[in-house]
Parts: structure tokens; sequence; C-alpha cells
């Protein structure tokens, strides 16, 4: 039984040892170069730690590859793999090590081995150049030695996401959970060694965990696309056709990004087979860009945070949608069960809102040494008195619609009430999406005054008639108070809208 994530690894070196298995612009490994090279940086950990076991290790990432040996070689010792992004401001970085007190570092470029030392954490660096320069440190026997005392609950990964108080918080996620997520993957959407995988997701967010786990588990090759083709689009589409691209599990904004840019009417992808969309809401008007133009090609919405291994559903998109449709996140993932709770903790009705709770294998370990905030999610299911049933509170609400499929609604605390009415931000997005020319939309809410604020961005960088274009749509106290046209959209770190940038905005104007 595989217990932990090293052992796909291990096991695809056997099967495909020759294959290319990770190619980035620059490089490529095959998945025995990959296993070879885990095998020696899980030693130099282990040696340089004493053979510690269970306990977080840095990995510096950038767009290449010599990060995914870093991932796999931190499994190999035993320990859990911390991404952290060479770009990151170093303040950041401090936070996380503050909270970690990693044991060790793995290093893949010089700027990496300057940042790490510039944090005085005093603990051993494992470069990845010198690694892959002496084959002979590799001591499997001791590494499998110590994955021996491992078990699919302990963690294999920490990805660290925002925290409300300024301070990142860890989601620690065992192997049960990426494994699980790996197996539902391949078995769902029939993945093989023949795919080809477009990773777009920075390996600090978890969404290219999917890319990783359908890489390890069905041998298909993983293409690191680089910053370049998102910032070119119209070297995007030559460049999966040249690396002959099946399939993207990429996050909504970059879907979006693709659609608005309009480079879809003039070159098309040729080999891809699937597209999957992640981490925000679609807006139908952009999915229906995509869909008019690859015909034949499956489309999937998959939602879930951090906290419950990337994803715990997923709509395989079967019909067309209006401009100004939700698109649904469908039904449960494999292993994992979906509740939708009220406020007063009961179960909602068909077609209520409520909260989405996770339970199931994916369920992330918690808050690594944050255990008053873990304790605020990570709760006892209301619904079970009987025994010990944990649950992950998600803070998202949603319902089911007629058909029985889940319908991603809003964030809870994106609920408003506004001259006497409860309001969700996100049903005007949808509105004013569906704006011809309108390319993505964001609503604040202004307490003090009692206002909505919306901030859109269009293709031309003319201003839309927002009002008239949602008078048909929604009532006059969903109206934006106020209307504020942006060259671009900020987003996050984890390829979000950043609303907390367009609320430091609004208040500082």
């Amino acid at each position: 039984m595989t217990t932990n994530i090293f052992d796909l690894l291990e096991r695809a070196a056997g099967i495909w040892p020759n294959k290319t298995a990770i190619a980035d612009d620059k490089q490529a490994m095959t998945f025995k170069e990959w296993h070879t090279a885990a095998l020696i940086i899980g030693t130099m950990i282990a040696t340089e730690t004493e053979s510690s076991i269970r306990k977080p290790v840095l990995v510096f990432t950038d767009r290449t590859i010599e990060c995914l040996a870093g991932f796999m070689g931190v499994s190999a010792s035993g320990n859990f793999y911390v991404p952290i992004d060479n770009k990151m401001p170093q303040e950041r970085i401090q936070l996380i090590c503050d909270t970690l007190n990693p044991i060790a570092a793995v290093t893949c470029t010089p700027k990496d081995k300057i940042l790490a030392e510039n944090l005085n954490l005093n603990i051993p660096l494992i470069d990845y150049s010198f690694a892959t320069l002496h084959p002979e440190i590799a001591k499997a026997d001791m590494l499998g030695k110590l994955r021996c005392q491992i078990i699919d609950l302990d963690p294999v990964y920490a990805i660290f996401t925002s925290g409300s108080t300024g301070v990142p918080k860890g989601v620690v996620v065992p192997h049960r959970g990426m494994l699980d997520l790996a197996n539902w993957l391949v078995d769902t959407f029939n993945f093989s060694e023949s795919d080809s995988l477009g990773n777009q997701t920075p390996f600090y967010f978890d969404g290219s965990v999917k890319d990783i786990a359908i890489c390890l588990k069905a041998g298909a090759t993983l293409n690191v696309i680089g910053r370049k083709y998102f910032s070119f689009p119209k070297l995007l589409i030559p460049f999966l056709n040249e690396r002959r691209v099946t399939a993207i599990l990429w996050a909504t904004s970059a879907i979006m990004l693709i659609g608005n840019s309009k480079i879809l009417e003039t070159t098309l992808p040729q080999h891809l087979r699937l597209v999957t969309f992640a981490g925000e809401a679609m807006p139908a008007k952009q999915l229906n860009v995509w869909m008019d133009k690859l015909n034949g090609v499956t489309f999937a919405n998959l939602y879930g945070p951090t906290e419950i291994s990337v994803d715990c559903t997923y709509y395989i998109v079967d019909r067309q949608f209006n401009d100004d449709e939700y698109i649904p996140i469908g039904k449960n993932c494999r292993n994992k069960q979906v509740l939708l709770i009220t406020e007063e903790g009961l179960e909602a009705k068909d077609g209520e809102p409520g909260e989405i709770c996770v339970r199931g294998s994916g369920v992330a370990l918690g808050y690594y040494n944050n255990f008053e905030k873990s304790s605020e999610v990570f709760v006892q299911n209301p619904l079970n008195p009987h025994y010990f049933d944990r649950i992950y509170k998600t803070g998202d609400i949603a319902k089911y619609n007629e058909r029985g499929e889940l319908m991603f609604l809003s964030r809870k605390d994106f609920q408003i009430k506004h001259k006497g009415n409860r309001i969700e931000l996100g049903e005007i997005e949808v509105a004013i999406n569906s704006i011809e020319g309108v390319t993505n939309a964001a609503c604040i809410f202004d307490n003090v005054n009692d206002k909505i604020i919306l901030y859109y961005t269009t293709d031309d960088g003319e201003a839309r008639d927002i009002v008239n274009g949602i008078k048909e749509k929604l009532p006059a106290y969903m109206f934006p108070d106020e209307t504020i046209l942006l060259a671009e959209m900020p987003y996050s770190m984890n390829a979000k809208i950043d609303r907390i940038a367009l609320k430091a905005k609004y208040e500082g104007k």
C-alpha cells in the first residue's frame, strides 16, 4: 500500500525510466533522473539534519523543474516540503520561518542561496547544483528505513496562505490527501503516460499539486510554462502545440486572461483534450469563448480550498451557459463529502444557502503552530454528535440548484447588508461580467458609508454604462454606488483578485 508520495515517483521511475517526466523552458528530466536527484537531495537532508523526520524543509521555487526535485527529495527523507517563492518579500519569508522553525532549506539557484543566507536561519542549505554533481552521495537504503516510519496521515507539504492578522498560515496537508487527489484525478479524467500537462499555477500555490500528482501517478509529462508566455499570450498557444499539451489545469484568472486576449480567434491549441479551472468563480462569458473555439474538448470546474488538499467538488461542463449565469461547482470528489451548514448549525434545505463544510481524507491536519486558528475552522461536525468527526469550514456560501448541482454563491465575508437588504457581492459581479466588453469585475463594500464600490476592467480600456448593462438582471438596491475603471485588476500571489488591495486603493484615494 502506498503511504508516501515518494513511492509514486519510485514506481514511475521503474515503469517509465527514460520518459520525460518534467520539463521547463531550458531543460528536462526523465523519471529516472528525477528519482536519482530526489535520492541525492533526500540523503543530504537526512545526513545534515541527523535523520530527522516529519519536520518542515523549505524549498525555494521558481518556474523551473529543480524545485520539483527538491520537493521529492524532502519526501524521500521522510520530511515535508514548504514551497517558498524566491520572489517573495524577505519579511514574509521571515514570518513563515518564525512559524516553522525549519530544519533545512533546498536552494535551486545562486539567488536562492543568497536569499536563504540573508535570513540567518542557521540551518543546513542543500544546494541543488552540488547535489546533482554527486550521485554517489545517495543512500537509498537509509532513506527507505526513514520512510518506513511515515504513515499516510503524516504531512507531505505545507503551503502558506495569507492570514487576517498579517501573519501567514501554514496549511499542513497529509500524504493521504495528495495520494487520494492523484488517484481521483487520474481515474476521473482518464490520465495516462500519453498525456502532456501545461503547468501554469506557481509551485507555492496548491493548484500546482494537481499537476505534480497526475505526473507521478499516471506517468504524464509535466511542462512548466514560463511567465513570458502569459505576459505575451500570442507565444502561449505555439508553446502548447510544440509541447503537444493535452491538458491544462489552470487558475480561473489564466483562463480569463487568454479568453480576453482574443488570441483564440487566430491560433488554437491542437492537442488539448481537457481544460480545468479553479481558484475563483468562472464567468460564463469567458468560458464560452473557449468552448466556442474548442469543440470536443472537455471543460471542468474544480473547487476547493488549500485546507482540503486542493479540490473537493467538480463539475464537468455538460451544457451551454448564458453569459450572466453561474457555472456550477458540481458534486463531491471521491472520498470527500460536502455539507451545507446554516448559521444555526443545521443542514441547509434544498435551495437554501449554507456554508460549505468538508469532511474526508483530504481535510488538512491544521495550521502549523497555530492551534487557535486551527480550532476555529477544523471543527466537530455539528450534524454528528455521536463520535469525533472532523470537518473544515470553508467560509464559502453555496446552494444546490434544481438539477442537484452545487452552486458557489460567495465568500461568507462577501455577504453584506445594504439598504436593509442581504446581498451577495458575487451575484453583482456575475451580472457585470456579462456586460459586453467587461473583462473582469470585483465589488467591495464601504461599511461606513453603506456603499457598494465596483472595480472593473474592459477590453478596450473604455468605460461602460454599468447600470444600463445590469438593470434587467438585478434590482436597483444591488446597483453599485460607485464604479471605478482600472487598467488592470490586481491579483494576489495565489492568482485571485486582491480585494485587500482594492480596499486599500479605495480608502487611500
